[in-house]
């Protein structure tokens, strides 16, 4: 039987990617920086240690794998973890990989990414990229934008703070484009992706494309909290984002976060990869969706 890593399998999407895993009757392990999280999956997945520091100890937590299934990442730079740390980070588990004889790599990426972009968010992922093309190693790299699901924090946020605020101001004319994905269509791409040799760049989009302020007025119309829609400048959109962070103790929005939306960075012209649409699954969770706050911050 083959053996799969999955980076992060007691957070988000690696969480998805896991259970399909084991619901095909693999093998699974995950690396985490969490092993004081419970592990939702008790003895059918061991968890082992990211072991940044000592390299060797990560070549041996991959001995054996056939396929590693990258997750990692992070959102936005803070004290403690930075999109800088994140890239060096990736390249020893890209480098350990290899020297452990994994045999594919399954990537999630980002739409769009670029070396010349002046978003470390976009650069970072872009070097990687570049990084695992290079390694001689089989790899599929899936460029989602958005994800949507049970433990999402950007809808589920957008649906909170339609329900907590008189208005919602979206960052200047709003018309930049977005095209979510469901969690577990990603997850189901990964596995399918784990399965083939050939090399491929996949633009990991969902089947519906959503102006920022088409998103949000969709959002208010299913959980039945229409409010305005109303442009802001930038600059007051994401003070507006600080004082919420500070009431909810979290990071709510980054100046980079808005510069990628309104660049239209996560849109492509590509078909979609995901089946599941954003507008049924709200329907399907209208009566939960943004009742609380999902913190980034808690999450880590």
């Amino acid at each position: 039987m083959a053996k799969h890593a999955v980076t992060g399998a007691f957070g988000y999407s690696g969480k998805y990617i896991a259970k399909r895993l084991l619901d095909a009757g693999e093998d699974v392990m995950t690396l985490t920086n969490s092993l004081h999280k419970e592990n939702p999956f008790g003895e059918k997945v061991r968890a082992y240690p990211f072991n940044w520091d000592r390299p060797e100890k990560l070549i041996e937590s991959l001995q054996g794998v056939s396929v590693l299934y990258n997750t990692y990442w992070v959102r936005f730079n803070h004290k403690d973890f930075t999109h800088q740390m994140a890239v060096d980070n990736t390249l020893k588990l890209f480098d350990a990989a290899r020297k452990a004889g994994v045999e594919r790599i399954v990537h999630v990426s980002i739409t769009n990414p670029s070396e010349e972009s002046s978003l470390e968010y976009f650069q970072g992922k872009a070097r990687l990229e570049r990084a695992l093309i290079q390694s001689g190693m089989s790899y599929a790299i899936l460029r989602p934008t958005v994800l949507f699901g049970k433990e999402d924090i950007l809808i589920n946020n957008i649906a909170w703070v339609l329900r907590h605020l008189p208005v919602f101001g979206v960052f200047g004319d709003g018309e930049y484009r977005i095209q979510p994905i469901y969690v577990d269509d990603l997850a189901a791409l990964a596995v399918a992706q784990g399965r083939l040799r050939e090399n491929v760049i996949i633009d990991a989009i969902g089947p519906e494309t959503f102006t920022y302020r088409e998103l949000a007025q969709t959002i208010g119309e299913i959980i039945h909290s229409k409010r305005p829609v109303i442009g802001v400048p930038p600059c007051v959109g994401y003070v507006t984002g600080q004082v919420i962070g500070w009431l909810v103790n979290d990071v709510t929005i980054t100046r980079p976060e808005i510069e990628g939306l309104m660049a239209d960075l996560l849109y492509v012209d590509s078909p979609p990869a995901g089946e599941t649409r954003l507008t049924d699954w709200a329907r399907q969770h209208a009566d939960t969706l943004g009742k609380r706050y999902a913190s980034e911050l808690a999450r880590r």
